[in-house]
């Protein structure tokens, strides 16, 4: 093969056993993922709010970043949950530039996916037992769920990645929810065939065995946007939007109805300082139309603790070296808003 063979990585086992799940850290798991899957299923009237980092490039930064909602997601508990972003996976449209943790878990250094493999898990772990939050992570490679199965709260499936075979496969047998997103063009038929996929039971290829799964009743739709033939951004979250979403869940077969709101991406035409309207504009959606309401469980927000982007090496902390994100101040302000208005 037109490949270099490095070296053969460990197993999910044994990252566990080096990074065991300590009886705290499985209590708050479990505690926390009944409580996500209560807002999925309509048991909860709350909102969730998915939120942090373009990617988690930064152990300290991110886990400063996550020290802080602590004390803000006690304010608004009763309106919102809070599930951090820690994003270990940045999937690139050309295959170019910084991947993400997993990959690289020094930035400024080459790729090592054994250290970054090690580096992901201590991340989630000591970010779960340091906050007692559960977290969102992007499933760019399946098989490497398996690393983080026991400790993650939410997954999402990127664009690009919502119409392959295998995440569809794999995501009908996580036993947390999943997001599927729009595919870049937005067709909904496509991320409603996710959808669909994700629900049922399947039998696969996963990890070198046939495995079965029993389907995923909580995987559901996100909207991010979507990007015309000449490249343009357009977003997918007005009103109208919602109401054929609702049409569109009308017509399938498929358990609890639910969509998350990405207000980044082509939703913002990447341009994080929109966040806030954007959430506004579906607040108000929600408020006009008791179908929408009930269809919309929350939002997916970029923030980080400065506002925008810098790139790889410009060394400053707390900025993303990815996505532009909204700073600390504007996110923690933005959190408040959102749960005023679900108060009146």
């Amino acid at each position: 093969m037109n490949m270099d063979f490095h070296r053969k990585l460990t197993i999910p086992q044994e990252v566990k056993k080096q990074f065991p799940v300590t009886a705290t850290v499985e209590k708050t798991v479990d505690e926390k993922r009944k409580e996500l899957i209560d807002i999925f299923e309509g048991k909860s009237d709350r909102l969730v709010l998915i939120i942090g980092p373009c990617s988690a490039d930064n152990e300290d930064s991110v886990l400063d970043y996550m020290g802080r909602l602590v004390p803000v997601q006690e304010k608004v508990k009763d309106r919102i949950m809070i599930v951090p972003r820690i994003y270990t996976n940045k999937p690139r449209t050309t295959g170019q530039g910084y991947k993400g943790l997993l990959h690289q878990p020094d930035p400024n250094s080459k790729p090592d996916m054994y250290k970054g493999i090690l580096a992901t898990r201590h991340l989630h772990m000591k970010a779960v037992e340091e906050t007692g939050f559960i977290f969102a992570d992007e499933m760019l490679y399946p098989e490497n769920y398996k690393y983080l199965d026991d400790i993650l709260g939410y997954v999402a499936v990127g664009a690009r990645s919502v119409e392959d075979q295998q995440h569809r496969l794999t995501a009908s047998g996580i036993e947390v929810p999943v997001g599927m997103k729009n595919p870049t063009s937005g067709d909904f038929n496509i991320m409603m065939n996710a959808i669909l996929a994700a629900q049922s039971s399947h039998t696969f290829i996963y990890r070198g065995w046939e495995a079965t799964s029993h389907g995923n009743p909580h995987a559901h739709a996100i909207l991010r946007g979507y990007m015309d033939k000449h490249g343009n951004s357009h977003p997918n979250y007005h009103y109208e939007d919602l109401e054929l979403l609702c049409d569109f869940y009308d017509v399938k077969t498929l358990m609890n109805p639910a969509v998350i709101i990405d207000t980044n991406h082509c939703n913002s035409n990447k341009n994080p300082f929109q966040q806030p309207r954007i959430i506004n504009d579906v607040l108000v959606s929600m408020a006009h139309s008791e179908r929408v309401r009930k269809l919309v469980k929350g939002f997916m927000v970029e923030s980080y603790i400065e506002d925008g982007a810098q790139k790889v090496g410009e060394g400053c902390y707390g900025k993303s070296i990815t996505d532009p994100c909204l700073g600390w101040d504007k996110s923690e302000r933005l959190i408040y808003d959102i749960a005023d208005k679900l108060s009146s």
